[in-house]
């Protein structure tokens, strides 16, 4: 190692720094006050504290203290006060006495404990580690990875050994920041991590394609014939050297490979066989990992054999859980079983991989070591969890409901004041403080207080909060605030023309929109049933709306209209399968194709919910298809099969829809 007799805290900080720079890392760039748009001498109050937030929001200070003068008896006080003094934390500016005052005022409301996260983070990064260890303990959510990662280098620097703690921690890059690649430092510097750990966590970032991690970890390794930054820029030329002497040189030609399969992984494999004499056998097989999991994100056919090639190779998370996502293509119950029983402790408890497990171990004939796995997720009121009880031999049912909360135990929150801020929040459209407001006051309540608060919600016309308050219960659970079934009527009238199932749109609205009737996406996608513009525009035409303005998409009559008129022409389009259709309204309807050509077998409908590529729309299918079993158990008042719902998917190469 080269990092041996020098104040490594603070140079290695400066030199990630300039590393980060020079590699055009997303520095966030805080614009002047000239260059944001202030409100006007007549703008509402509102509309000034909108500004407020957008000025915090880009370190923008000095309009941020402009703005909060303005607004000196606004009834969010508590945030006009974050807004001004979060820019001067994150610049570090604000005095100790200015931040202890702030969490003082205003003890027990969410918002300190969000400044409490800004403040940690300022701690970490200028290593003002006695102020750190003081505020740590006290910070509540404790949601941060970077955060965690700045108290494992507190607790390191001071000699205790937390290498295990980190390698659990340190498995998704992109969460990093400077305060995960400055505990990696540490652990290099102090012999807690060796060569090969801090090798892995730059193979990891380069496979999230987080080339800053990767760059700050590259110097705590030894040099090879190129540097980090030049094989992730240039692998072809890493390539075509080869991979020369040395376990650098190797270790730089195993990242060229990955990064060269993320878009041909045949020809990856072409330069690995040829190199393959001149490396270790694990060397070898960490190649051939890189190339696994860029030919799994690909779905491509040969993934399954690269993933055999990889022997006992270390692999990322990620990489572990593709490896059995193609095996379950494959059905080689054998890689599944074996690679689940190698994932770490926390990945391998995930419900998901309890579920495959069970289901590798019923392959093997291990019946009651895989009834005890379902037994003990089958409980879960969740795609997984109905899978489960299914394989017990059980059908998916309604629970019966709880005694509902009476009038008064709702109406003690209408007093509640986060509940107060949250509809204040609703009404701004700010959904994100709305949310994180709600979310704090629910955190030590009982069931019956969680279902009096969601009937609160119910009261106040917010349903996201109704359905994600009454999901919190553990013993007492009302299927109709989890379930909801509003606008009904206009809800037959859209769906009963086209036959379509009310419950498959019901679970569908309820992922998509959470039944906020003015849900608006990042990517501009509108309503209950989250249309685009160009869409809900394309469908317009196709069913004879010739007067539908863009502004319609909103109505409630309009955007079920729409909604469920692509959503069946999706359906029609993918031979009436809803789990390709679900996939196809999420992602696109051209995508379920590609990936359904794939299939070297006809699979299950859960299978192939598994092995989608987007995280975004694997999720979505499992959510929505298990949402739609709920809800067609309590339209139809009788069990429910969700494995029959998801169906099988078989191998087909239709032509391309033409639907947007």
């Amino acid at each position: 190692m080269r990092l041996k007799n020098y104040l490594f805290d603070k140079t290695l900080r400066r030199l990630a720094t300039s590393l980060a720079l020079a590699a055009g890392a997303a520095i966030c760039v805080i614009p002047s006050a000239h260059a944001q748009k202030r409100p006007g001498p007549d703008a509402s109050a509102d509309d000034v504290f909108i500004a407020l937030r957008a000025a915090a929001a880009s370190d923008n200070g000095a309009l941020a203290q402009e703005l909060a003068a303005r607004l000196g008896s606004y009834d969010l006080v508590s945030y006009v006060d974050y807004y001004r003094l979060k820019p001067r934390v994150r610049d570090y500016s604000a005095s100790e006495q200015e931040v202890r005052d702030f969490l003082t005022r205003y003890d027990g409301q969410a918002i300190v404990d969000r400044l409490r996260n800004d403040w940690l983070l300022a701690l970490g990064k200028t290593g003002n580690w006695a102020l750190f260890d003081e505020q740590y303990p006290k910070f509540v959510l404790d949601d941060d990875t970077q955060v965690k990662c700045f108290a494992l280098n507190s607790r390191a620097l001071k000699g205790a050994n937390v290498a295990d703690e980190a390698r659990a921690l340190l498995v998704n890059p992109k969460d990093y920041g400077q305060g995960c690649s400055d505990l990696i430092a540490t652990l290099a510097q102090n012999g807690q991590f060796s060569q090969a750990d801090v090798w892995f966590q730059i193979r990891q970032a380069a496979e999230n394609g987080n080339t800053t991690v990767a760059r700050r970890a590259a110097v705590l390794v030894d040099n090879g014939v190129a540097t980090v930054p030049q094989v992730m820029d240039k692998p072809t030329l890493m390539l075509a050297k080869g991979p020369g002497e040395g376990a650098a040189n190797h270790q730089l030609y195993i990242i060229a490979l990955g990064r060269i399969a993320k878009s041909n992984p045949a020809q990856a494999a072409t330069y690995l066989n040829g190199a393959a004499r001149q490396m270790t056998s694990q060397e070898v097989a960490l190649g051939w990992a890189q190339i696994a999991l860029a030919a799994s994100y690909k779905l491509a056919p040969e993934a399954a054999d690269y993933w055999r090639k990889t022997l006992d190779a270390p692999l990322s998370q990620d990489a572990m859980q593709w490896k059995v996502r193609m095996a379950l293509r494959a059905g080689d119950w054998k890689t599944v079983r074996g690679t689940i029983a190698g994932m770490p402790v926390a990945l391998r408890n995930d419900i998901t991989w309890v579920y495959w497990l069970g289901r590798a171990l019923r392959e093997d004939g291990q019946n009651d070591a895989a009834r005890r796995l379902f037994e003990s997720i089958s409980g879960n009121f969740s795609f997984y969890g109905q899978l489960a009880l299914e394989e017990l031999g059980q059908k998916i049912t309604v629970p019966p409901g709880p005694t509902p909360p009476g009038a008064g135990e709702i109406a003690v929150y209408s007093q509640n004041a986060g509940f107060k801020r949250s509809l204040r929040f609703y009404q701004l459209n700010l959904r994100f403080e709305a949310i994180r407001e709600w979310n704090w006051e629910l955190r030590k309540m009982t069931d019956r207080q969680l279902l009096a608060a969601a009937e609160y919600a119910r009261q106040s016309d917010v349903l996201d909060r109704m359905v994600n308050t009454s999901d919190r219960t553990r013993a007492e659970f009302d299927f109709t605030q989890r379930f909801p079934a509003p606008h009904l009527p206009e809800m037959n009238a859209a769906t009963r023309p086209l036959g379509m199932e009310n419950a498959w749109v019901y679970g569908l609205i309820r992922q998509e929109s959470r039944f906020i009737k003015s849900a608006r996406s990042h990517v501009g996608a509108s309503g209950l049933m989250q249309l685009m513009p160009a869409t809900a525009k394309f469908v317009a035409k196709k069913i004879g709306m010739t007067e539908f303005t863009a502004d319609q998409v909103n109505d409630i009559n309009t955007n079920l209209l729409l909604g469920t008129s692509y959503l069946d022409m999706v359906l029609n389009n993918m031979n009436g399968s809803e789990t390709l259709a679900t996939a196809g309204y999420n992602a696109g309807p051209g995508r379920p194709r590609t990936w359904r050509a794939t299939l070297p077998r006809t699979v299950e409908g859960a299978i192939f919910a598994e092995m989608i590529p987007f995280n975004e729309t694997r999720g979505y299918v499992k959510n929505v298809m298990s949402n739609a079993t709920y809800y067609a158990a309590m339209f139809e008042n009788r069990p429910q099969s969700l494995k029959q719902r998801m169906g099988n998917i078989a191998p087909n190469a239709d032509a391309a829809t033409d639907l947007p």
